[in-house]
């Protein structure tokens, strides 16, 4: 598999598709796998279960439209829903670290002899 993945061609994918579904499919996947090893070891496995639901999502609805707003509603509630994005990033925000307070002695100032 390549380091990089290649540019996007919407037109390349749109004919496979129509013209050879099962080529398209297997494309597809490769892609897929392809991506998911170019991202940073840490994030792979998440990766995989992310795609793994994707997977079952589309097996499982009807028709390709439903399946395309049940991933939508999926994606939307990873950046919106609760642990999500949204909520990581204003914990994130939020929280202040504490500035470490130097310590010092505070002296008195006292006027000067014959000041007043």
């Amino acid at each position: 598999m390549q380091d990089e993945p290649t540019e996007f061609s919407f037109d390349f994918w749109a004919k496979l598709s129509r013209d050879d579904p099962a080529s398209f499919e297997h494309a597809r996947k490769l892609m897929v796998a392809s991506l998911i090893e170019s991202a940073p070891a840490p994030a792979q496995q998440r990766l995989r279960g992310l795609q793994w639901q994707i997977d079952h999502l589309r097996e499982r609805t009807a028709t390709p439209l439903s399946a395309c707003l049940k991933i939508s509603n999926l994606m939307w509630g990873r950046v919106l829903g609760e642990g999500g994005l949204v909520e990581n990033i204003d914990n994130l925000t939020n929280q202040q670290s504490p500035r470490p307070r130097a310590s010092a002695k505070i002296l008195p100032i006292r006027p000067e002899h014959g000041e007043n």
